[in-house]
């Protein structure tokens, strides 16, 4: 491909998707031109985009206030160097756009990773920045490459999840409710509370009726319910809630059933992207957004650099291992595809048993 091909995403109409094409960049010195080759999309992403501005994820590859280049966890290869270190033909893994190429720009340059200190990056979220170089991999780990995009960005969210709760002592909860529990982000918490050798809580989900039957047949949570059926939960209870959902709606269903009982409600993400947010008091605790890099920071100072982010890439490891025989993927080529693929996952319509890897370039 001998130009840039980008699925810009409309910041404030997220259904508004573009396919624009930009010439190719030439090498500057300490940069590299990199070929996106493969990503995975999932609601995860959507969350990406629906938290765009107040989290900062529009600003990793900014194009301007009307249009975004949504992030996405993927490989590329090297095509261009100016940078000493890193050749031409290296395949990367870590936070690319939704586009055929990216130009990055390496710092801290170890024989395993490097840091992208681009300008306009610099104040952003250190975790999204590093980049592994994958030329010593071992085979076993090459054999996940698409549960590695699919799952581990997920799995750590939920890895750095159960820490959190750890690390609160569950804030006294003996229920841990967990909405869209269908999702891939919930099954890893459920997964990881409910194999926890000390576990002292009861796991329930909360999912749409179309999504019951396969979060049931995942076979982690203790119960599992419609979100039209909050008042089935027994009053009095010490309650966490962690919520992928991001529903205003759901929240306060809770909120009204359950009230001083939550003594956790913890926004993750946002599933439900367009439904309304929550709005005014609550009589338990009050919803706030869980902001992952926040707890891995914490972690870095109390264990020490990159230990948090190792532990969790080993628990992502273990669950994909088991998560992947629930999983079919899906591969679409084309920036055509692309976008079908986005607007597909943006309205709900990707089932949750497909993951989604992706290509703006044809296969040759």
């Amino acid at each position: 491909m001998s130009a840039v091909v980008q699925i810009q995403i409309g910041r404030k109409d997220l259904h508004a998707a573009r396919i624009v094409t930009l010439p190719l960049p030439e090498t500057v010195e300490g940069e590299l031109v990199v070929a996106v080759e493969r990503f995975a999309l999932t609601a995860n992403n959507v969350s990406y985009a629906v938290t765009g501005d107040l989290i900062g994820y529009w600003g990793f590859f900014p194009v301007d206030a009307e249009w975004g280049l949504v992030p996405v966890w993927g490989y590329g290869t090297v095509i261009a160097s100016g940078c000493a270190g890193v050749e031409v033909g290296e395949l990367l893994y870590g936070f690319f756009p939704m586009a055929s190429h990216v130009v990055l720009r390496p710092g801290k340059v170890r024989p395993d990773s490097f840091i992208d200190f681009a300008e306009h990056r610099r104040s952003l979220p250190g975790l999204y920045n590093r980049y592994n170089r994958l030329g010593g991999e071992p085979p076993e780990s090459a054999a996940m490459g698409d549960e590695r995009c699919l799952l581990f960005p997920l799995f750590a969210t939920s890895w750095i999840l159960s820490d959190y709760l750890e690390d609160n002592a569950m804030f006294g909860a003996t229920r841990v409710l967990i909405g869209s529990a269908s999702s891939k982000t919930a099954f890893g918490l459920a997964w990881l509370l409910a194999r926890a050798p000390d576990r002292t809580v009861e796991i329930v989900g909360l999912t749409s009726p179309g999504n019951v039957a396969f979060t049931q047949s995942l076979g982690i949570y203790d119960r599992v319910l419609t979100y039209d059926r909050v008042e089935a939960l027994e009053t009095g209870v010490p309650t966490a809630f962690v919520d992928m959902s991001g529903s205003g709606t759901v929240i306060r269903a809770i909120d009204d059933h359950l009230g001083e009982s939550v003594v956790l409600s913890s926004i993750v993400g946002a599933t439900h992207w367009d439904a309304k947010r929550h709005k005014g008091e609550t009589r338990g605790a009050t919803p706030t957004f869980f902001f992952a890099p926040a707890q891995f920071g914490k972690r870095e100072q109390d264990w020490g650099p990159g230990v948090a982010m190792v532990r969790a890439q080993a628990a992502s490891a273990r669950i994909a291992a088991e998560a992947r025989v629930l999983l079919e993927v899906r591969h679409s080529h084309g920036p055509e595809a692309v976008r079908d693929a986005w607007l597909e996952m943006l309205d709900g319509r990707t089932p949750p048993s497909t993951g989604v890897m992706l290509s703006v370039g044809e296969v040759p």
